[in-house]
């Protein structure tokens, strides 16, 4: 008779990120993650996405050195949507944080972290996300000071609450299926992050942007991304909205939002702005992930979860 395996105890927090390819960035992040404070449960779970540089070598050794819970995961196949979910399962936090391999946590995160959800209301969050390097670019950051709340069943606007500081109810992220792969780096098409809040929305919870839970992102983009970096998100925003414009539980706001969302860049170009060329972006994203679901669904084809 083999012996039981211990249940492992919940944890209050479970901190979740993906890395593909950048062993050097990732020192300085998990660096500050071994100085956060807390007097709460917590663990952290880092899946590398395929890396094949030093990457491994690097988690190993922090691994071996950290004086808390830390597993780490290996999915091979690219997109961090797919490794995200990987991890779902093995959660232990009733809270999950996601960060990204690039952004320093406060020293005080977790604990700000759980005085969100103090309110049984709020099923998701994200807080601020500062610039760490002043010379790098101004873009995926959210620095607003001011705490806003988002009713159920609700548009989510892209960049509202950043991937890079994000965080749910265990139990809400794993009813909504969590992440969907066709979104996120490694895809045509990022959106991964309002995707997963628009589902968490529509399933009927509260959302906050807290600006008190806090975290530095060293992108290291300089201005010369600024272009291919905004046609990257627009063609992603794109492709979120066809998404929840053709759903019947989100399409009716979010086809009207769409509608005035881009009758918004088409007002703004009239006044001698770049409306027209976001505007093609994002109908760039709606029409690639428009054909994608044609195709599976003359293939009988089902999307992967």
């Amino acid at each position: 008779m083999h012996p039981m395996k211990p249940v492992e105890e919940p944890l209050a927090v479970s901190l979740l990120f993906c890395t593909r390819n950048r062993a050097e960035q990732l020192k300085p992040c998990l660096d500050h993650v071994a100085r956060l404070q807390t007097s709460h449960s917590w663990e952290l779970i880092v899946v590398d996405n395929g890396s094949t540089d030093g990457t491994g070598q690097v988690l190993s050794q922090f691994k071996s050195e950290a004086s808390f819970p830390m597993t780490v995961l290996y999915e091979g196949r690219p997109g961090k949507s797919r490794g995200l979910n990987q991890a779902l399962p093995l959660l232990r936090g009733s809270i999950v944080a996601l960060i990204d391999d690039d952004c320093y946590v406060a020293p005080d995160y977790i604990d700000r972290i759980l005085e969100i959800f103090e309110d049984p209301r709020i099923g998701f969050a994200g807080g601020r996300v500062e610039l760490f390097d002043p010379t790098d670019i101004p873009l995926t950051i959210q620095t607003s000071t001011e705490p806003a709340y988002l009713p159920p069943y609700s548009y989510v606007e892209p960049g509202w609450i950043l991937g890079a500081n994000m965080m749910f109810r265990r139990d809400v992220l794993l009813s909504v299926g969590g992440f969907d792969v066709d979104f996120g780096p490694g895809t045509p098409w990022y959106g991964d992050d309002p995707d997963v809040q628009a589902r968490a929305g529509f399933a009927g919870w509260w959302a906050l942007y807290a600006p008190t839970v806090s975290v530095a992102h060293h992108h290291r983009r300089k201005a010369a991304a600024a272009g291919p970096l905004n046609r990257t998100y627009s063609i992603g925003t794109g492709a979120y909205l066809a998404k929840h414009a053709i759903s019947p539980k989100t399409g009716p706001i979010y086809f009207r939002m769409t509608a005035r969302r881009w009758y918004w860049w088409v007002r703004q170009a009239l006044r001698g702005g770049n409306g027209l060329t976001v505007l093609g972006w994002e109908a760039k994203g709606a029409a690639g992930y428009l054909a994608l679901r044609a195709r599976r669904k003359l293939s009988g084809c089902a999307a992967e979860r």
